[in-house]
């Protein structure tokens, strides 16, 4: 039987590794080889391992011949070219379902920081100011929430929200009939006209680019918070910006930004353009560096969560 290699190209946790290997697959990590050094080998790939590296595109997939899949670690595919994988009969997994409770609770938490103004009084006090109007809070009780995108990430946030007395809007372009006694399905016009918070949990594709526009912000009846834990084109900087400026929308939570490259880690070797240095010194903003379905517990559930998906496909 001809050996089934697995190129793992970015480190995941150990487990799926663990359990390729012990279903005969043959894994070999390429964490640090280069583009040029992976062309050489691919050919004996049978299946592919990567978080964010490389794009999967057309030059990546030249000499892949032997691949059957590709393993996402993470939900996104906006890296991989779909369409064309697919006429290659290539395989592709991803692991929405295990990151989709550590993002729900990232969410919850910066809504609650940017309301109760936490991060803002935390860095006073340490300064040795004692300002207790100047960080009087809101309270999530009575408001209405509005979910755009309602998949994995959206549902596990809705349910975060469920412990609140909160009202929950849910709009879903390609998904219907999943509103229930704690969650209404709606219009993306009624979440416009009624949200005192905005949540993003789409993908990145030709549609969503630049989502949330200058139209989008007039569309937005009340002053509003913003929380994106999605992709950072999804939301142009420059319209937050305005709206932060203008106080129409009250605080941001940025998990993602609009100016991240493929690897996270070299976000910071470029230039920095303006708009951003406004979010770094905003202090109604509160940014992390892409890390809401990071946790401990969801760094082995995405790559538990691939190995049942690739071994019901092998073993079936």
């Amino acid at each position: 039987m001809t050996k089934r290699i697995v190129f793992f190209i970015d480190s995941v946790h150990p487990v799926l590794e663990e359990r390729l290997t012990q279903a005969g697959f043959l894994c070999q990590r390429h964490f640090k080889s280069s583009f040029e050094e992976l062309q050489n080998v691919l050919p004996q790939a049978y299946g592919i391992v990567i978080r964010s590296r490389f794009a999967i595109d057309e030059k990546f997939l030249a000499n892949c011949g032997n691949l059957k899949f590709i393993a996402r670690s993470g939900s996104g595919l906006e890296n991989i070219d779909v369409k064309l994988c697919r006429s290659l009969d290539i395989r592709l997994y991803n692991s929405p379902e295990g990151n989709r409770n550590a993002v729900a609770e990232h969410a919850l938490g910066m809504l609650l920081s940017l309301m109760n103004k936490l991060n803002k009084a935390d860095r006073e006090i340490k300064e040795g100011v004692w300002n207790r109007e100047g960080n009087r809070g809101e309270e999530l009780d009575g408001k209405t929430v509005g979910i755009i995108g309602y998949g994995n990430n959206g549902a596990a946030f809705a349910k975060k929200l469920r412990g609140f007395d909160a009202k929950i809007l849910a709009y879903d372009k390609y998904k219907t009939g999943f509103g229930d006694h704690q969650v209404q399905e709606c219009t993306l016009d009624a979440i416009q006209e009624q949200a005192d918070v905005l949540s993003f949990h789409i993908p990145q594709n030709k549609e969503t680019r630049n989502y949330f526009d200058h139209e989008f912000l007039r569309r937005m009846a009340k002053p509003f918070y913003l929380l994106n834990l999605s992709r950072g084109k999804i939301v142009a900087t420059a319209v937050l910006v305005e709206g932060l400026k203008s106080g129409h929308i009250k605080g941001a939570g940025l998990d993602v930004l609009e100016y991240e490259k493929k690897s996270f880690e070299s976000f910071f070797d470029q230039e920095i353009p303006a708009d951003f240095k406004y979010l770094i010194t905003a202090e109604n903003v509160c940014l992390t560096p892409h890390v809401g379905g990071w946790t401990t517990e969801s760094y082995i559930k995405l790559s538990s969560v691939l190995a049942d998906k690739i071994l019901a496909d092998e073993l079936h």
